[in-house]
């Protein structure tokens, strides 16, 4: 279950999941739904856009990463659910951003080995 997104060709995905019994989403997928501990959780894909909510650079390299400094981080609340996702952007400059912006999922490469889910602005 530790799937976190479907990738076809430019198209991303994010992978989350869904309880009936909450009638909430939630990212990543997990077995049971984080809000009420009930084990109905429907595997689903979350919208590919939504809005800025949140954002900022890190500027110092975490252990072990080896891809450019400063990149962007921040929250976006994904359209028609209201589910906030934290992530990266592909956006490192935080007056490049604004709040409310529109933001879509895309792929990011970081290296010749590892690609990760991000937002960019739409």
């Amino acid at each position: 279950m530790r799937d976190l997104l479907e990738v076809d060709g430019d198209a991303v995905r994010l992978i989350g999941g869904f309880s009936p019994t909450s009638g909430q989403h939630h990212f990543p997928l997990a077995p049971v739904c984080p809000y009420s501990g009930a084990d109905d959780v429907e595997r689903v894909t979350l919208p590919t856009t939504g809005s800025l909510w949140a954002w900022t650079a890190v500027t110092t390299r975490p252990p072990g990463y080896e891809g450019t400094i400063p990149y962007g981080f921040g929250v976006v609340e994904l359209d028609g659910i209201g589910l906030r996702v934290v992530g990266r952007l592909t956006e490192s400059d935080p007056n490049a951003l604004r709040d409310g912006q529109p933001m879509r999922v895309v792929a990011e490469h970081i290296s010749d080995y590892l690609t990760v889910c991000a937002f960019s602005p739409a």
